[in-house]
């Protein structure tokens, strides 16, 4: 920290793929390919959440 007390920069975070210093024009990425590559990510379904079902999520969908 400083010592006359003034903020310093925030530091930019690396990019998400490749981890290289990120570039104004393809913020948060460092390049158009790895823009690219997270796209395709997204859309193939890579950062999916797993789910699993519990006993109770059954017992609701089971009328009464």
């Amino acid at each position: 920290m400083p010592v006359d007390g003034a903020k310093s920069a925030p530091r930019a975070k690396p990019c998400p793929i490749c981890g290289k210093p990120q570039v104004e024009a393809s913020k948060p990425f460092c390049s158009e390919r790895c823009r690219d590559v997270d796209l395709n990510r997204w859309l193939s379904g890579s950062y999916a959440i797993p789910a699993r079902e519990s006993d109770e999520d059954d017992d609701m969908d089971e009328p009464k």
